[in-house]
This record gives structure tokens, sequence and C-alpha cells, in this order.
């Protein structure tokens, strides 16, 4: 490789500041030179972790689209809502994108996205990091060996995890549809996607149910405040916010998410946070309106049926898979791959754990591998180091519009390509 692949970050949250990383571990492969946030702790925060020149920090990525294209790529990675028009605006300047997932909150700004990156001939990867991970590719190769045969069915589980659902989707930015997306695109389109990926076959119809069932007003206990520093009863709560973020400081961590709720994380400023912003709320007195449960079904071409579970009242693990073949079956539970044989009866037991694993370990390596992968595909212009490029990113999306569709309507959705 003659130079880096130089990269500007639309977006310097906690995804934006994660993929970056890659260029802190990686100096010979990626250089950051361009960075874009509303918030001046972030931006600044990054720019100074990644020594971006001054005349490169922007308080608006607008500002850094109306430059001159002055980097290769473009990593956008703003709030779902906020994907559509920075993603047609850095590719129409003929920059090779990274776009976080989802790729957008509506069928038609997807729709959109891919048009754009197809007529302007970018490289364009979804950060459908799953697909990356080392578990996800021994099993993609073990079926393509033919070790459990034909393919008949998935099921597949997302435990979210009780604090996570309260952080994320109760309290946090992805609480309310309005200002973010619905809860099957915000957090488990990765899980569809993957199903597709594992399935290789279109999916040809969904159904779903779910609801929000418990992180609702009717919920609340008597005598709850709508603070977690002014209740009575917050010590007997399990979703007290002074328990899960103190918990957390307590044990001498202060990464996510504790940095997502105060800038420089100490005591003082996380009770500060607590007391004053909106991670101090209540989970039964919050403005969400996403769901906390749902189940989707799905027929895929040739009769392969799958079934998804997103489930937040669990301890936070990792996401549980069996797949189901003519002649064995493969099961997941994190980075631990077992095989049990039909014809011989044997169990085999694969640990995929890598020493990549320790490098941007995110997402069971994922954030890794699609970092490593997209800067291949930037650094030689060859797309097929992208495993999640627009057609098959916007399939699994059109999966998951279809599967909420079906939720809302009480039917069953055909996917139109």
């Amino acid at each position: 490789m003659s130079k880096p692949v130089e990269v500007i970050i639309a977006g310097a949250g906690s995804r934006g500041a994660g993929y970056s990383e890659f260029a802190l571990n990686f100096p010979e492969r990626m250089k950051v030179v361009g960075v874009a946030d509303p918030r001046e702790y972030y931006r600044e925060k990054l720019a100074s972790a990644c020594g971006v020149p001054k005349e490169n920090v922007f308080n608006d990525w607008r500002e850094m689209a109306d430059r001159e294209r002055f980097a290769d790529a473009v990593i956008v990675s703003t709030q779902d809502a906020m994907h559509e028009e920075p993603a047609v605006q850095f590719a129409t300047k003929k920059y090779d994108i990274l776009l976080e997932k989802p790729m957008a909150p509506t069928e038609k700004a997807c729709r959109n996205i891919v048009k754009a990156v197809k007529e302007n001939g970018n490289m364009f990867g979804v950060c459908h990091v799953l697909r990356y991970t080392q578990p996800t590719r021994a099993i993609k190769r073990f079926i393509k060996e033919g070790k459990i045969g034909d393919v008949v069915s998935v099921t597949r589980v997302e435990p979210v995890g009780y604090w996570h659902q309260a952080h994320s989707f109760v309290r946090g930015n992805w609480r309310n549809e309005a200002e973010s997306s619905f809860m099957l695109l915000a957090k488990s389109c990765h899980d569809l996607d993957w199903i597709r990926h594992i399935m290789d076959k279109p999916c040809k119809k969904v159904s779903s149910f779910g609801s929000l069932k418990h992180f609702r007003k009717e919920e609340q206990p008597a005598g709850a405040a709508d603070r977690c520093l002014e209740c009575g009863i917050e010590s007997s709560c399990a979703y007290s916010a002074k328990k899960i973020y103190m918990g957390f400081l307590s044990k001498g961590y202060k990464g996510w998410p504790l940095d997502v709720i105060a800038e420089d994380v100490s005591e003082e400023s996380v009770m500060k946070a607590l007391k004053d912003g909106p991670y101090g709320r209540c989970v039964y007195a919050c403005d969400n309106d996403v769901v906390d449960n749902q189940v989707v079904n799905m027929e895929f071409e040739g009769g392969r049926t799958a079934s998804f579970q997103m489930m937040a009242f669990t301890k936070a693990a990792d996401r549980r898979t069996q797949i189901f073949g003519t002649h064995g079956e493969i099961i997941t539970n994190g980075p631990i791959v077992t095989i049990n044989d039909f014809m011989t009866d044997q169990t085999t037991e694969i640990d995929t754990n890598t020493s990549e694993m320790s490098v941007m370990g995110g997402h069971g390596g994922g954030d890794y591998g699609i970092m490593d992968s997209f800067i291949s595909a930037v650094s030689e212009q060859n797309a097929s180091h992208i495993l999640s490029g627009p057609d098959e990113t916007l399939e699994s999306h059109l999966m998951v519009f279809a599967a909420e569709r079906a939720r809302l309507n009480d039917s069953v959705e055909k996917i139109v390509l």
C-alpha cells in the first residue's frame, strides 16, 4: 500500500469515534483527515486523538461536504434520521462511503441512497458488522462445505439486556420513533440482515408481533418519582439509573455507556447527568414509544424459514442462534460455534476467538472486520471486499420495513424489491 486511505468522519459520537480507532491501530492503512459534529467536546476529542488539522474540523457535515473533495472516503455516523442527506451529498462528491446502520429510517430514503451510490460509482458499505465477525465467517464456510446439508431453518434471539434497553431505547437517543426509527430497524436490522446473509436466498414474506409491554406510565410502581434521584423507592428498582450508571463507575469502567451520558466521566459528572439530564429519568416516565419485545417470522425462497426474537428482558449477552440443516445443525453463542453431525452423531466445538478480537473487538470483532474490509476495498478499488454493499443492504432493510408493517397491520407482508 503506497499511502494510507484518507477518511473524514461525519458524526463523532460513539460509532464514529469507534471506527476512527482503526486509524490509530493501523496508521499505515488509514488516516483521519477531517471530522464534523455539532458537539464541540466530541469533535475536538476525535480531532485531537487523530491529529486532524484545525481547518478540517467542522461544526456541521454540510461544511465538510461543501469543500472540494479532500479525502478518499467518508464514514457517515450521524443519527439514524440524518443519514440520507449526507450519504447522497458525499456520493455526488465521489467519496467512497461507509454508512452506519440503519441505512435510513424510510424505504424511500434507503432507495435514494442506493440510487445515488450506483449512479456515482462509489465504493459503498453499510455497517452490518455481524456479517464480518469470525463466527459468521466460520458458519458461512461450514455451510458452503456442506457440513449440515441444506439449510432448512434458522432461529435467532437477540437478548438486548434490561439495562441496555433502559439506556438506549427508553431514556436514550433511540427511544422515540419520530426522533430516530422503530426498534426493529434501530437495533435489529443487524439480525435480519445476518439471517439473509446465512440463508443466501431471497426472503419472500414476513409476519411479526411485538409491543411496548413494560416501559409505560401504567407500569410505574406506586410511590415512584419521575426522576431516579428524587425517588423514594429507587433502591428497589431494577432499572434505577443510579444503580446502573454508578454500578459501572464503581467497577472502574468509564467507557460506553458512561461516556454517552457525561463528557468527562467522574462520580460528580455522572451524578449531575442523572440529576439534570435525560438518563436520570424514571423508565416509566419517558417519552419512549419503541417496542421492548418483538418476534419476526420469515419465509425464504425454496420453503426455508427463519424466526427472530428481540427481547429487552434479559441479562445482556451474546446473540443465540441455531441453524437447522438436513444433515446437521449449527449452534452459536458468542465466539463458540458447535456443529452436530447427524451422520456420525459427533459434536464438534470451535472457538473462533482470534487476536483480532482484542483490536476494535466490539460486536465480536465485527467492528474490526468492517473497517478492515472497507479500507481494503477503497485502497484497491475492489468492492468484493465489502459483504454489505448497496443491493444486499437494501434487500435486508426491505425485510425490516415489511416486518414492521406486518406488526402494525396484523398482516403477512411480501418483500417487493
